[in-house]
């Protein structure tokens, strides 16, 4: 059961268009979604749905919170096949801690298969040096996952807290759209993770371990459910919007029109796809059922046509809109520029295609 009442949605949604205007944290929204329980671990089912609903009243809210709800995802993934190691997770984001990524690097195409940052061993740890980019709730998380490649050549993955010495974030987010998840850089010079939040030392390039799967699982299909909530939004708006405006030449509402009812029906019959593909693969991670190599084909892929209908059905809502739609102070002109960061978030159209033709025709030669 979803904690989100429309009251405290109607709250969120008036404050969005403030904080992408001032380019200002959400922080209002987080204090209440913390207060209403939200952070709280959950299945990914129930977790999807909610994101769904929380991006079609604040899209850069959601895309924020999604970067904690994947850690409590994972912290799921791997108590539900029965390694703890996590688990500390789930309690501490119980207790209202806010956990981050500090993942994505500059220039590193390769994702979690390899890592720029070095970390390097010291007493009871790892010192973790490099840069971190697009580190959403920069402002206010407790916890940051970071991960780096050690002299040996492994990869490092751990968590770091906000009192931990040797990071600093550099205050650069000003960006086209999700202005209020303020994902500045993080810079890592000789931050020390502890062996005891050390979470996974692996080899460097694709890994089957449950670790790595509940990363793509939780953050490719809680990625999807925020931009399908931002075509929920984007497409009633525009339906809203043909029912107001008046064609001179006929006399009548555009509602009426049969090329705009096309339109529409066109918007509504992609976006209807797409509940069903995130709620049964995100159903299918709880209840731990096997895809076995056709696991990252179906995540990446939810992704991919998630985040491309979600842009297809706003541009839908902009024609139905018509000019009004244009103006820098709509609703729509933000939902435009929000679900521009689809095309950014891993995995890319490229390595979508990529993964999918080699599940298809198998590797390279």
């Amino acid at each position: 059961m979803t904690v989100l009442s429309s009251e405290l949605l109607d709250r969120i949604r008036s404050r969005a268009a403030g904080y992408d205007a001032r380019n200002e944290f959400f922080g209002d929204d987080l204090d209440e979604l913390r207060k209403a329980g939200y952070l709280a671990p959950r299945s990914l089912l129930e977790t999807a749905r909610d994101q769904r609903l929380l991006a079609a009243h604040a899209p850069a809210t959601a895309l924020g919170i999604n970067m904690h709800l994947v850690w409590t995802g994972v912290a799921r993934v791997l108590a539900e096949r029965g390694d703890h190691s996590l688990d500390w997770v789930l309690s501490e984001a119980s207790d209202g801690e806010l956990f981050a990524f500090g993942n994505s690097e500059p220039g590193n195409d390769l994702v979690l298969w390899d890592s720029l940052t070095t970390a390097v061993p010291v007493d009871d740890g790892y010192a973790f040096t490099g840069t971190k980019i697009f580190t959403s709730l920069s402002p206010a998380w407790t916890r940051l996952g970071v991960f780096g490649k050690s002299p040996d050549g492994q990869l490092v993955h751990g968590f770091i807290t906000r009192d931990t010495p040797g990071w600093r974030a550099l205050d650069d987010w000003d960006t086209l759209g999700m202005r209020a998840t303020q994902s500045h850089t993080t810079v890592l010079e000789g931050a020390v993770v502890p062996a005891s939040r050390i979470s996974r030392i692996l080899h460097v390039g694709p890994s089957p371990d449950p670790f790595v799967f509940g990363i793509f699982a939780n953050f490719l299909l809680l990625i999807s459910s925020v931009y399908a909530g931002i075509a929920d939004r984007a497409l009633q708006l525009g339906i809203e919007a043909v029912a107001k405006r008046t064609s001179l030449k006929t006399g009548l509402t555009y509602d009426q029109d049969p090329d705009i009812r096309w339109r529409a029906a066109d918007a509504a019959l992609a976006l209807d796809a797409l509940a069903p593909q995130i709620e049964t693969l995100a159903s299918d991670v709880d209840e731990l059922v096997e895809h076995g190599a056709s696991w990252f084909r179906q995540l990446t892929g939810v992704k991919h046509r998630s985040t491309e209908t979600a842009r297809h059905v706003v541009d839908q809502a902009m024609r139905l809109a018509g000019g009004g739609g244009y103006r820098s102070s709509s609703e729509l002109a933000r939902l435009q520029r929000d679900v521009l960061a689809g095309i950014y978030h891993p995995s890319d159209t490229e390595s979508v295609h990529s993964t999918v033709a080699a599940n298809l025709l198998g590797p390279l030669a």
